[in-house]
């Protein structure tokens, strides 16, 4: 085994202890990500380790922990031991590193963590519970181990939930902060000094790993507020004297999203929640079908009434071939969506267990920052768009959940209109 140089600072002495679960979270420059992937490393040197690292989605192998796995196999001197590969590593008595989205898993490639040792989820904060739910039972290995690192966001998060606040038998975790990096440059420590007297509040959760009441920028951080208020987050019975209404956002490589929702008295009860990528209509139809529901209409966005160019066959066509009843949304600006869904967020309930994966990406749901041009505070400002990423499928189908649930009011204005008279402020 080749001499490595590695220390950890005295906290995650915890790291070479057997444990189910190691949870390491807190604010940056907390040196959680750089002491694992060094431990990693060396263990992997001592016995033959196979060791899945992942995130909840990973659309290149750069947006994996691969560049900071090679970086410190050149700062131990471990080139002789380990081949860096482009999307693997692999150390010569045997040890695999391997790279992965949990939300972009097929079921034949969860099945394939199942011989894992170690499963190192990297920036877990935004994981999903259904992430949680596939990948957890799937790591059974006799004395596997689950590890975890992330910067904390919302208390909210299911990953905060279900690791901070009511951690599992068998886990071990461990705040880190600035203070326990023994690394940490002077120029860093001006950063933090200065943030910490000019904005206390962004300091505590940036370098103190404090959760956020919502995140900055977030789309619809009022409404969820008042939905949280006011107990609209909760559990949500089906009513079977009601028919179920679905509203979609489409993708392929991208989330597929889609709500499921009852229209009961003035209330919008949404029931339940699905979401997938790289998977074809019929899973989705598969997954409606095996919920037992009695549906009414299945509400896609505009482009669902687009042909595809391969098969000439738009989703709305495959959807009415089913036997499914189909409408699709008109094509509106944005914000006027936005502002849809604003219009109906008062009167909308949403089941706590069903729909958590949903109402996390609501939550998450923020307009890009605009470095270019900063508010009053010198903070990035917010761009009129908000971000493309993963909270953003939820949101989009959302949004049309909206839009068709106002689209007969718009309708009647619309014939009602006069010149010069002008519509509601979301149509």
């Amino acid at each position: 085994m080749p001499d490595i140089d590695v220390w950890f600072p005295r906290k995650l002495a915890v790291l070479r202890e057997p444990h189910r679960y190691k949870i390491l979270y807190g604010g940056r420059a907390g040196i959680k990500s750089w002491s694992i992937a060094q431990f990693l490393l060396s263990a992997g040197c001592e016995r033959p380790l196979r060791i899945p690292c992942a995130r909840e989605t990973m659309q290149s192998i750069r947006d994996s922990v691969h560049q900071l796995l090679e970086d410190q196999i050149k700062r131990l001197g471990l080139q002789g031991h380990y081949e860096v590969q482009k999307a693997e590593i692999i150390g010569r008595n045997g040890t695999s590193f391997t790279f992965h989205g949990l939300r972009d898993q097929s079921v034949h490639n969860i099945k394939s963590l199942e011989g894992a040792d170690i499963l190192w989820v990297e920036e877990a904060q935004n994981v999903s519970k259904k992430s949680w739910r596939t990948v957890i039972p799937t790591i059974r290995k006799p004395g596997s181990e689950i590890w975890v690192s992330f910067n904390p966001e919302l208390e909210t998060d299911d990953t905060y939930q279900r690791f901070v606040v009511s951690p599992p038998p068998g886990a071990v975790v461990v705040k880190t902060s600035w203070r326990d990096n023994p690394a940490l440059s002077d120029e860093l420590r001006i950063e933090i000094e200065h943030l910490k007297a000019t904005d206390p509040d962004e300091y505590e959760h940036v370098y103190e790993g404090m959760c956020r009441q919502a995140v900055t920028g977030a789309v619809y951080r009022n409404e969820l507020l008042a939905a949280d208020k006011e107990g609209r987050v909760c559990r949500v019975p089906y009513d079977a004297s009601k028919p179920v209404d679905t509203f979609w956002d489409l993708g392929y490589f991208d989330n597929v999203a889609i709500w499921l929702a009852q229209s009961v008295g003035f209330e919008f009860r949404f029931i339940d929640f699905i979401q997938g990528s790289q998977q074809s209509l019929q899973y989705y139809l598969r997954e409606l079908q095996s919920r037992p529901y009695v549906y009414g209409t299945d509400c896609l966005p505009w482009d669902g009434g687009t042909p595809s160019l391969q098969t000439g066959r738009s989703i709305r066509d495959q959807l009415i071939a089913a036997g499914r009843r189909v409408r699709v949304a008109p094509q509106l600006k944005r914000e006027i969506g936005i502002q849809a869904a604003r219009t109906i967020f008062g009167k909308c309930f949403f089941d706590a267990e069903k729909c958590a994966d949903g109402i996390q990406a609501l939550r998450h749901y923020r307009y890009e920052a605009d470095d270019a041009h900063p508010d009053p505070s010198g903070n990035p400002g917010l761009r009129k768009e908000p971000l493309h990423d993963w909270a953003s499928h939820a949101a989009d189908a959302f949004r049309t959940a909206a839009v068709m649930i106002l689209e007969p009011e718009r309708k009647k204005e619309q014939e009602k209109r006069r010149p010069g008279t002008k519509l509601s402020p979301w149509s």
